[in-house]
């Protein structure tokens, strides 16, 4: 074994993740080490152009200059290095590690005295109808040193168990792509986890967990780990003699799981009843390219073999599970909905999928709702993803989950945090995203309403604003037809209501603000984010703008496109930000963007209104596709914008009087000072000027 040891190799990466430091750590290390008493280890090979280090030797340097964050990098070592012509992501290397470590469990003895032979005739023993182990020993070409490689990481690691999971860590940066690509964050699992605990705990009887997607283990492993030990755990999953579910059985036999087949009629439905908690992934290690198409089949799969008293957890890309989609895969979506399985839709945050941070996942659960009629069932909708899956966010959301599964008696006892139930055919009714609150058409409450009128009559009287301005006002205010309900930006999208125009990315050096101050530089303004921060409303704030000269943009920037009249303008970061072009003709900087509305069929889409929608949206909110917009009724679109320019040719003039204002107190409080200046005195007894003066005796 210290043979072996001696024998193991290490990448520079290696050292990295040994050390429990950054990648360029360890080459500052490596150089500034040069010509000192302790040099960093000379690279004993090389492997496909890398360097490739003594592990001993580097556990050496490491305790001598005292580096790193890992004082047991002695002990840890094995876990991060390999064997002489084993390179980082051998996938044969990584198969038979892991069937030696479930081979030493089995026998729960030291696998390094025995020799080919021996360790063949052990795993044909253990696994006889070669289902989980023995194909990837006989198969591996040293097949004894592996063997005693198995008996180091589980020294290192104190157990077998601590040691698999090391290997599976490992698969982040040794490059096996199906188990890497679809990792769940910590968090994700324990949300999924806990809910399919929560589901298990009303049956009644020792719970049951059901994976029946290809390799997945990740979601089962934790589930069990959340299950008190006094309870007996049963899991099934997948009958299938791949790699990745190969591995499922090595993992969860290591760790002590009772599991067992499950059976798959040749239809292809799965065969299993009985009270139990069905836990599913897509894409899973066994299918890491599945799209759209193949996850609701496989959910379609999943729903025709469930009984009447079993759950289901599935959680996958919200792309699929809960925005919008093309029309083919939209109804293969609504088949689900329609079979009144879809119990709730949670959309989740971005970066849960260790490998996709722009992905947000989504979260579906499948159960029975038996004693509703159809007409009256119901589903809970959220939408979390502007939230950190923290906790407490997990735990109230398991908590709504719960709650919308039981009856009506259970709903009403609940303060919901995050959800919404929403009728299962109004699901069924609408196109688009499905995590968004339905329209709400129930007229204003006559007291808000009253108030509403009540407040205008008061501002228009303080105002002293115009009669004919006054009219409009309250003919708006006595509108009584209700408005459409919000919608998401991509369904407005996905309906050709708005069109969306990504900006120019612009070099600083074409921006051309250099003119005489108060004059406006030549050429076409550009509005980027500087200016959309610097705005309010569609009033600019920015003293000196920004132009691009035209030629110059036609001929660098041939792809460039100007706004036009009622162009929605916008930003995501540092914070969401919009405004409307009331010009036209300007030229926009990425990142910001435009939304422009079709004025053909606006869809109930103003141009005002959609800008104060965005510039209300949470300044951690930068997922702009599923923000919600409100809309208008149609008849009311050119009273809006006649009403809004004529508050805005008031606010104008405010200012200007502000202005105005603040020039003549500074030409008083100058001449004065100055003494070009005298005002009139009124005498010793005269009032403190900001104290009103006192009416006569008799006046009214």
């Amino acid at each position: 074994m210290d043979k072996l040891k001696a024998e193991l190799r290490m990448t520079l990466s290696d050292v990295a993740a040994l050390a429990k430091v950054q990648r360029p750590v360890v080459s500052m290390w490596r150089s500034r080490s040069l010509g000192t008493a302790t040099p960093f280890p000379a690279p004993v090979s090389s492997e496909r152009g890398r360097d490739l280090f003594s592990a001993a030797e580097i556990v050496t340097w490491l305790q001598a200059t005292g580096r790193g964050n890992n004082p047991e990098a002695a002990g840890d070592v094995a876990a991060f290095a390999s064997r002489p012509g084993a390179g980082p992501g051998n996938r044969h290397d990584f198969e038979a590690l892991t069937a030696c470590l479930a081979l030493r469990s089995l026998e729960g003895t030291s696998l390094a005295a025995l020799d080919r032979d021996e360790l063949l005739d052990l795993a044909d023993e253990h696994d006889p109808d070669d289902s989980f182990l023995y194909s990837e020993l006989e198969t591996a070409p040293e097949v004894e040193a592996l063997a005693a490689h198995a008996d180091v990481l589980v020294d290192s690691h104190y157990s077998a168990p601590a040691a698999f999971e090391a290997l599976l860590q490992d698969r982040f940066r040794s490059g096996i792509r199906e188990h890497a690509s679809i990792a769940l964050t910590e968090p994700a699992m324990d949300l999924v986890a806990a809910l399919a605990v929560e589901l298990a705990a009303g049956f009644g009887t020792d719970p049951v967990f059901v994976d029946p997607t290809a390799g997945g283990s990740d979601l089962l492993l934790q589930i069990v780990q959340r299950i008190d030990d006094t309870r007996p755990v049963s899991v099934l999953t997948m009958e299938d003699d791949r790699a990745a579910a190969r591995l499922v059985r090595r993992r969860l036999l290591v760790h002590g799981v009772d599991h067992s087949v499950l059976a798959v009629r040749p239809e292809g439905i799965f065969e299993f009843e009985g009270p139990a908690v069905w836990v599913a992934q897509f894409p899973s290690p066994g299918a890491p390219d599945l799209d759209g198409s193949g996850i609701l089949n496989s959910i379609h799969r999943l729903v025709y073999s469930m009984d009447h008293t079993q759950w289901a957890v599935v959680i996958a890309p919200a792309a699929v599970l809960s925005d919008s989609l093309p029309r083919k895969l939209e109804l293969a979506r609504a088949e689900l909905i329609r079979s009144s399985r879809v119990r709730a839709v949670v959309r989740l945050p971005q970066g849960l999928v260790r490998q996709k941070p722009r992905e947000a996942q989504a979260l579906w659960v499948l159960g029975p709702q038996n004693d509703v009629e159809i007409a009256e069932r119901w589903t809970m909708v959220a939408d979390i993803s502007v939230r950190d899956l923290s906790p407490a966010v997990s735990g109230n959301l398991v908590s709504d989950i719960v709650a919308s599964a039981g009856s009506r008696e259970t709903v009403r006892a609940h303060a919901f945090s995050y959800a919404k139930l929403v009728p299962t055919r109004h699901l069924l009714a609408r196109s688009g995203g499905l995590t968004w609150s339905m329209p709400s058409r129930r007229a204003v409450p006559e007291n808000r309403q009253a108030e509403t009128e009540l407040r205008l009559e008061a501002l228009l009287r303080r105002l002293d604003l115009g009669s004919e301005l006054g009219r409009s006002f309250a003919t708006a205010a006595h509108s009584t037809a209700p408005p459409p309900g919000p919608v998401a930006v991509q369904d407005m999208l996905a309906a050709g209501h708005l069109k969306y125009i990504n900006g120019s990315r612009l070099d600083a050096a074409d921006l051309n603000p250099e003119e005489p101050r108060g004059q406006r530089p030549p050429g076409l303004p550009v509005i980027g984010v500087p200016e959309l921060l610097d705005r309010d409303g569609t009033v600019p704030q920015v003293t000196v703008p920004q132009v691009v000269n035209l030629i110059g943009l036609s001929r660098k920037y041939p792809s460039a496109r100007l706004t036009r009249r009622g162009d929605i303008i916008f930003c995501t970061s540092p914070h969401p930000r919009a405004m409307v072009d009331t010009e036209g003709g300007s030229v926009i900087a990425f990142p910001a963007r435009i939304l422009r509305i079709d004025d053909g069929d606006p869809g109930g889409l103003s141009a005002a209104v959609v800008a104060a929608d965005i510039n209300s949206v949470p300044a951690a909110d930068k997922l702009w596709r599923q923000w919600r917009l409100r809309r208008t009724p149609d008849r009311q679109h050119q009273a809006l914008a006649a009403v809004l320019g004529s508050l805005q040719h008031e606010r104008a003039r405010a200012r200007q009087r502000l202005e105005d204002l603040t020039e003549l107190a500074t030409l008083i409080l100058d001449g004065v000072a100055d003494g070009s200046l005298a005002l009139a005195e009124t005498g010793p007894n005269t009032a403190d000027p900001g104290t009103p003066a006192a009416p006569k005796e008799g006046t009214p």
